[in-house]
C-alpha cells in the first residue's frame, strides 16, 4: 500500500463519518460536494469529518484508487464506502441512508 493509500485508509478507519470532497463542509467547492454536506446535516450527523481534495492532489487521485470510484464526493461509514453525491440522494430519499449512519427517527 502507497503512502497515500495508506493515509486515506487511516482516514477512513479512524473516523466514523468522513466525506473526501471538494471544498470544507463550510465552503463546498462543487455542488455535488456541496449536496452531500447538506444530506448528512439533513441525517443529523454530527461528528463529520471532512477531507478536502483539492488542498492535497495526491489524497484526489489516491482516493479515486482506493474506492475505485472515479468521482468526489465520496463518504466512507464505519471504514465502508458507501457512495458518491447521486448515491447519497438516492440512499437518503429511500431511508436507507439513515439507517447506514444510524440516525434515523
Amino acid at each position: 500500500m502507497s503512502d497515500v493509500q495508506q493515509r486515506i485508509d487511516d482516514l477512513v478507519k479512524s473516523n466514523r463519518v468522513v466525506l473526501f470532497m471538494k471544498g470544507t463542509a463550510q465552503f463546498p467547492m462543487c455542488g455535488f460536494s456541496g449536496r452531500a454536506v447538506q444530506i448528512l446535516k439533513a441525517c443529523g450527523v454530527n461528528d463529520l469529518k471532512t477531507f478536502n481534495v483539492l488542498e492535497d492532489d495526491a489524497v484526489r487521485q489516491g482516493i479515486k484508487d482506493y474506492a475505485k470510484w472515479p468521482t468526489i464526493p465520496q463518504l466512507y461509514v464505519n471504514g465502508q464506502f458507501v457512495g458518491g453525491s447521486d448515491i447519497l440522494m438516492e440512499m437518503y430519499e429511500a431511508g436507507e441512508l439513515q439507517q447506514v449512519l444510524g440516525t434515523e427517527a
